[in-house]
């Protein structure tokens, strides 16, 4: 009688055995084709249907998983900006990227300048240069000046700012690329105008809903944004609005409420 095994799998490499099948020795070798394969069958029959493992509690590990819920740091005192410049800022916003939207196949289809060659999505070391310039890129200079684009200036150097015509080329899986190449560069780097703009223009791209990788890497540039605000020195600090309308944006417009500033 065939075992409910055999009846549910047909035989892929149905074999004859001989009627001295029987007498197969399973502890000998195999004297041709037909003996091993009728080796394998009794060993096979041998088995008992269900193997239950027999495991002492005394030697398992504990084990842990670490789930990272930290939210920003606190806002000193007079460091908070009010709940009506967070609105303004998410209503500002929510402007910028529907004009986006409205208008990002015509801005796509300009042709840019000669000098602006847009790097490989691969390319992390590319992407620094074109969006932070070298200047910063190399540590030459802070370029903390926020000075408005000039057509003379070159643009390798202090970096390309995000035009239309070009964030416009940017499908999500770039947005989302370069926006955790310039949040790593972050984590280690302090703040400069070029980076400022750029994380906005990102932000302004990213479509909503959220993919999970988005998820974590606005709130790692909110985390950041608040490490680095408190530890500024004054109030007039010329960093302070943009660190602020950062977190705003993560917190309020894309309804991260856990990082947001709660203002007195």
């Amino acid at each position: 009688m065939k075992s409910d095994v055999e009846e549910l799998m047909p035989r892929l490499l149905p074999v004859e055995f001989g009627a001295s099948t029987e007498d197969v020795n399973l502890n000998g070798p195999p004297r041709n084709p037909q003996e091993y394969l009728r080796q394998v069958q009794l060993e096979a029959s041998m088995c008992p249907d269900v193997v239950v493992a027999q495991i002492d509690p005394k030697k398992l590990k504990k084990q842990t998983v670490n789930v990272s819920v930290a939210g920003c740091h606190a806002a000193p005192v007079g460091f908070c900006p009010s709940l009506r410049w967070q609105q303004q800022q998410v209503s500002n916003f929510s402007d910028v990227r529907q004009r986006i939207t409205k208008n990002r196949e015509h801005w796509s289809s300009q042709t840019l300048d000669d000098n602006v060659l847009m790097p490989k999505l691969t390319d992390e070391e590319g992407w620094k240069r074109f969006c932070l310039g070298e200047s910063v890129y190399l540590g030459t200079t802070s370029c903390n000046k926020d000075t408005e684009p000039d057509p003379a200036l070159d643009f390798k150097k202090v970096g390309f700012p995000p035009f239309l015509s070009i964030v416009s080329r940017l499908n999500q899986s770039t947005v989302l690329v370069v926006l955790e190449i310039l949040n790593t560069w972050f984590e280690e780097r302090e703040f400069v105008p070029q980076l400022g703009r750029w994380l906005y223009a990102l932000l302004a791209c990213l479509e909503k809903p959220l993919l999970p990788e988005a998820h974590s890497s606005i709130r790692q540039l909110a985390r950041r944004c608040a490490q680095l605000r408190s530890s500024l020195q004054s109030e007039e600090d010329e960093k302070l609005p943009a660190l602020n309308l950062l977190i705003c944006l993560v917190a309020r417009y894309f309804e991260q409420n856990d990082l947001a500033d709660q203002p007195e």
